[in-house]
Parts: C-alpha cells; sequence; structure tokens
C-alpha cells in the first residue's frame, strides 16, 4: 500500500577471474517499514518495524567490507528487495491470489507475512540471471525466531549440509552464533493452499521453519541457506562490540565466509 514504489538493489563484485570461479549470491529483506499491512500490527512498539530492513542492510554492509577486502577467486552478487508495507486501497488483501516471478501462485493469508514475497521474487530472478553456486538469504522474517531462541542465535535453515556447517564456523568465529533449524516435507506441508500452489503462512506451529519452507519454493536446487534475523537484528545478546539498538548482525559472518569460502568451483 505504500505511495512509493519498490526497488530491487543489485550490487556486485567481480573477484573470480576464470570461469570455474564460484559465484556466491546473498539476498537482504529491506523492508523499510512494516505495520502489516490491512493485516495490521498492534500499534504498541510498531515505531521498531522502521529495522525491518535490517537484513538489506547487512547485505549490503557486507558487500562494502567484500569491496574493500577485494577477496580472489569468487564473485559475489546481492539483491535486496525493498519497500514498504502499509495499508491502503491499493494494498494486499487476505485472501488475495499473486503470481510471483517464477509463475508459481499464492494465496496471501496474512499480509503481515510479507518479506518472504519479495524474498521470494529476488531468489528466484537472481538464480535465473546469475545461475549462483549457492545463496543465503537474510531476514528479520518471523517473531517465531524470537521465540524459540530468544535474542541469543540467529536461526539457520538450509538444503545443503556444506554451506550450513560453513555458516556455522563463520558465526561462531564472528561471535554471531547460529542455530540450525530443520526443513523437510512436513513443514512444506503445511504451508499448501487448497486455491494456489502455496500460501503465505503455515499457522502458528513451526512459523520460522514454515516461513523458510515458503522461499525454499523459489531457489530449485541451488545450495541454499536461510538466516532468519528477528531476535539478533536488534536487541541482541549485549556485546562490547555490539552497540545498543540496530546490532549490524550477520555482517561479520558473511565477510568470514566469503574468506573461507570453501564451495565446489564450476566445471570447465
Amino acid at each position: 500500500g505504500s505511495a512509493l514504489p519498490p526497488k530491487l538493489v543489485i550490487l556486485k563484485y567481480e573477484g573470480g577471474s576464470k570461469k570455474t570461479d564460484p559465484t556466491l549470491m546473498l539476498v537482504g529483506k529491506g523492508l523499510t517499514f512494516d505495520s502489516g499491512g490491512i493485516s495490521l500490527k498492534p500499534g504498541l512498539g510498531m515505531e521498531d518495524m522502521k529495522y525491518d530492513m535490517c537484513g538489506g542492510a547487512a547485505v549490503i554492509c557486507a558487500m562494502q567490507a567484500i569491496a574493500q577486502e577485494q577477496p580472489k577467486g569468487i564473485n559475489v552478487v546481492a539483491l535486496v528487495p525493498s519497500t514498504e508495507n502499509l495499508p491502503a486501497s491499493t494494498a494486499l488483501k487476505p485472501g488475495d491470489i499473486i503470481t510471483h516471478y517464477n509463475g508459481k501462485t499464492s494465496e496471501i493469508i496474512n499480509t503481515d507475512a510479507e518479506g518472504r514475497l519479495i524474498l521470494a521474487d529476488a531468489l528466484a530472478y537472481g538464480i535465473e540471471k546469475y545461475a549462483p553456486d549457492a545463496v543465503i538469504d537474510l531476514a528479520t522474517l518471523t517473531g517465531a525466531v524470537i521465540v524459540g531462541l530468544g535474542h541469543h542465535r540467529t536461526g539457520l535453515m538450509a538444503t545443503d549440509d556444506s554451506l550450513a556447517n560453513q555458516l556455522l564456523v563463520a558465526g561462531d568465529r564472528a561471535g554471531e552464533p547460529l542455530w540450525r533449524l530443520p526443513l523437510g516435507p512436513e513443514y512444506s506441508e503445511q504451508i499448501k493452499s487448497q486455491v494456489a500452489d502455496i500460501k503465505n503462512t503455515g499457522g502458528k506451529g513451526g512459523g520460522t521453519i514454515t516461513a523458510a519452507a515458503y522461499l525454499q519454493e523459489f531457489v530449485g536446487e541451488t545450495p541454499w541457506a536461510h538466516l532468519d534475523i528477528a531476535g539478533t537484528a536488534w536487541n541482541f545478546t549485549e556485546k562490547t562490540y555490539i552497540p545498543k539498538g540496530p546490532s549490524g548482525i550477520a555482517v561479520r559472518t558473511l565477510v568470514d565466509l566469503v574468506r573461507h569460502w570453501q564451495g565446489k568451483k564450476k566445471e570447465g
């Protein structure tokens, strides 16, 4: 419902000199304000929803650091889908059905589950255009991750064990610990719709995981990891190197990951 048009920010770092050098794609949720839309959030604390772009901010800051360090033998492309989620006569309504970039249809159950909608399009577009060897997305996506992990660890879900393990190690080295949660067809079952391919919420049970299951529908066979930073992007456990308010979470982790990247190189 925003009066401002949405934007897709794309940043590219080309450190690879060979066709076989890997490409890592980063996608960050850039909701500059999230009112919940027609499914309006409670007014108390809504001012904090300016932080709903922390995933996008982390990706942009990581790209700045990567550009300064200039690592060799790896390409990094970053996408930040950015918009506001506001109620208006033009806003999405519960019960609407939308068609995503890859042609998949989605029934909108709750307009406050909007971050996964823009991330889904960015993932599908980026994978089609850049054919990355691995993808990581970051988002302040669910309140459920705060219920499960508090403000102490970022939730990690992944389709690739090697990528997940690299992220766990990088997070530990960076002082930004992660905790891996499961994915599987039983969670994808929760987001099946009777009137569309999928629906944008799967109920209260496993809310963090079903949100990731939604995104999984848009990555195909590409190795992919999802970081739900809703609990750590602000009010992160107090540390000497973390300021009050927004923590900059995942910037250090992503930079460390690129420094120690162990992904497979392309053939040819």
